[in-house]
């Protein structure tokens, strides 16, 4: 076993692991028959392991702009809840669609890029910066993808997720100790050199953020789950959408979110993960280093493998698109994760529920991809 990422410890953290063995509440132990009940205790013991903040209940929705983008009705809105900034979000259809439409949470990924949030993948009506467009070509081929997927008929919810550009931290608001590079907020000429300064200095204080969430009782997962929960309400309470269709999709960190969004939230009927499916084994041994704080849940890995987590809603249809050549993650160890959720599918009688795809590449999120991403939510959301 490679342990050159963990030293002297990495036979030790393995056993920890204990990578061949179910966890405690993992659905494929011989022990548990019954989905429902087996759901219910394991849904409530990662919710214990997550410590969710208060976030309120439905918040109240302020429209800010309308707009039309190539057929598709943008209304940009904003929300407060109880703690941070004011959420930033894009409300997507069809031109002139008065529903019930199937309704989708697009979530945005992480990509070292905190000054920006849901326009990475959703186009408002406004300018699209050059860093934005840039992101975009890389890791979608140039796609706006939550338009792509209201063109298709749905209603799209495209929110900003804490700590990301509506929601991120000002450094002007963070003690002086933290300022470190001469860390400055980004003026209103959202220059180039501004934005990689600010994004750099976001992710080198992931770890301060991280620890305080922790010292407060909370975590990082319970923050961003929190706040996509609030996001399926307001779309849920829009009159265009019908509830009981109800689906979300993201790459990379957004495909985190998915992971445990699609696991815990019962209205969410339909989850595809792009590009963010491995083991805790692959996070603890080998890829730690390539990977951002808001993964892990404390404790959560004795009772569930992180794929288990997206299996939480089993049987409802879960997608898992990932990529051979993906440098953030070991390709064993994503087919591991694979087999896993397969296993669970298979036991539950529901194998036709559960899909895995591997595509050649990097990590990225392509037509091809996207294509099988859409004919999923075509399948379970419009069938």
């Amino acid at each position: 076993m490679d342990t050159n990422m963990v030293g002297a410890y990495g036979p030790w953290l393995d056993t920890l692991l204990a990578a061949n063995e179910p966890g405690l509440l993992s659905y494929r132990r011989p022990e548990f028959s019954d989905v429902a009940a087996w759901r219910a205790k394991a849904r409530a013991k990662l919710l214990e392991c997550l410590a969710l903040p208060d976030s309120g209940g439905t918040p109240r929705v302020e429209v800010v702009e309308r707009n039309v983008v190539e057929g598709v009705e943008a209304e940009i809105l904003r929300w407060q809840l109880p703690y941070g900034p004011p959420t930033d979000a894009v409300f997507l259809k069809p031109a002139g669609a008065t529903g019930p439409l199937p309704g989708i949470v697009a979530l945005h990924d992480h990509g070292g890029m905190k000054y920006f949030g849901y326009r990475k993948i959703a186009d408002d009506g406004r300018p699209l910066h050059p860093m934005l467009r840039r992101h975009r070509d890389e890791d979608y081929s140039g796609v706006a993808w939550a338009n792509e997927v209201a063109k298709r008929g749905y209603a799209v919810l495209c929110h900003d997720t804490a700590p990301f550009a509506s929601r991120r931290v000002r450094v002007a608001d963070t003690l002086e100790a933290i300022h470190w590079n001469h860390a400055k907020d980004v003026s209103e000429d959202e220059t180039p050199e501004e934005i990689n300064a600010y994004n750099q200095w976001a992710g080198a204080h992931e770890t301060i953020w991280a620890k305080s969430l922790c010292s407060a009782g909370s975590s990082w997962p319970a923050l961003f789950l929190s706040d996509d929960m609030r996001a399926v309400e307001v779309l849920c309470a829009r009159p265009e959408v019908d509830a009981a269709r109800i689906g979300c999709a993201g790459l990379s960190g957004g495909g985190c979110r998915t992971v445990y969004l699609a696991g815990m939230d019962e209205r969410i009927q339909v989850g595809i993960c792009v590009g963010m499916m491995t083991t805790w084994r692959d996070y603890a041994l080998y890829k730690a280093w390539t990977h951002t704080w808001m993964v892990w849940t404390p404790v959560v890995a004795k009772y569930l493998e992180y794929p288990e987590i997206m299996g939480l809603q089993l049987p409802k249809p879960m997608l898992v698109l990932s990529n051979n050549e993906d440098p953030l993650f070991t390709l064993t160890e994503m087919h591991r994760a694979d087999a896993i959720l397969r296993a669970a599918y298979d036991k539950a009688g529901a194998s036709d529920r559960y899909l895995g795809k591997f595509y050649p590449g990097p990590h990225k999120f392509d037509p091809e991809m996207q294509a099988e991403a859409w004919a999923w939510f075509d399948r379970w959301l419009k069938g």
